[in-house]
């Protein structure tokens, strides 16, 4: 609990022109709680200033940062209801206040409105803090056959996302996780390997999430791992069935092979 002169909280906060100040001594009720609040960026979030109706003589102010930044105020006997553009203008245009409760909307958010909002309340001395987040939108991630590592029974895959924070990517196997990879704050690129048999029937897939969102690649064992195979199983595996039954006559199959091996080299 911290007392506070009465004065500087109106005169500083709440006028914008010269008025009467009266100095008295009160206690700001403020809470040592703070609400987390998170967002998307580009959505909109509504803080509520914890106050249901305005009443004619109500002083609200909005702050923002460490210092605190005044980003909107309602004086009622004053007729002021007001936004700021806050620190290097980020909030410009994009700040709304509800004139019969003194919530805030921030529209359009973006990373940088990531932190710490206050609303003081002027009558009743009380304050609510809250700690906002806004994660930008997840990229799909992207599932890579690593031929260097891969071998003659298994195929080395990466999943892998670039520039991001605050998110975590996984390799799983059905619903269970098999791996994972996190990054906090800086926005790095993230890769995650992992090693399936080229028979392998299992669904796999490579997820990228936050605490409000994900996305989801799925892996085609058949469709990427065969491009891992060398010639001499290519041929085994396509060009075989398209000749025909090794055990039939040769002169036939020969003749075969060479019809299609002939067609493949004229193509352009």
């Amino acid at each position: 609990m911290t007392s506070f002169c009465l004065d500087f909280i109106i005169f500083v906060y709440f006028c914008d022109k010269p008025c009467v100040s009266v100095c008295s001594s009160g206690v700001f009720a403020d809470s040592d709680a703070v609400k987390s609040v998170s967002v998307m960026e580009g959505d909109s979030v509504s803080l509520e200033s914890g106050v249901t109706e305005l009443q004619a003589h109500d002083l609200i102010m909005w702050t923002f940062g460490r210092p605190e930044a005044r980003i909107a105020q309602i004086n009622k006997q004053a007729g002021i209801l007001s936004t700021y553009d806050g620190p290097d203008g980020r909030f410009r245009d994009r700040l709304k206040l509800d004139h019969q409760t003194g919530s805030l909307s921030i529209t359009n958010t973006r990373t940088t409105d990531s932190g710490l909002y206050q609303v003081i309340d002027g009558m009743t001395l009380t304050t609510h803090r809250f700690n906002v987040t806004v994660y930008a939108r997840l990229p799909c991630p992207v599932i890579s056959r690593d031929c260097s590592s891969s071998s003659s029974s298994s195929c080395s895959l990466l999943c892998s996302v670039l520039n991001v924070g605050h998110m975590t990517l996984s390799w799983y196997k059905g619903n269970s996780l098999l791996s994972s990879i996190s990054v906090s704050d800086l926005s790095i690129s993230l890769s995650l390997p992992l090693e399936v048999e080229y028979q392998d029937k299992n669904s796999y897939s490579c997820v990228l999430n936050n605490p409000i969102s994900n996305q989801t690649q799925h892996l085609d064992i058949t469709q990427l791992c065969h491009t891992c195979l060398g010639t001499a199983a290519l041929i085994l595996e396509f060009i075989t069935p398209l000749c025909g039954n090794l055990d039939s006559d040769w002169s036939i199959v020969a003749f075969k092979c060479f019809l299609i091996f002939a067609v493949i080299h004229n193509v352009k």
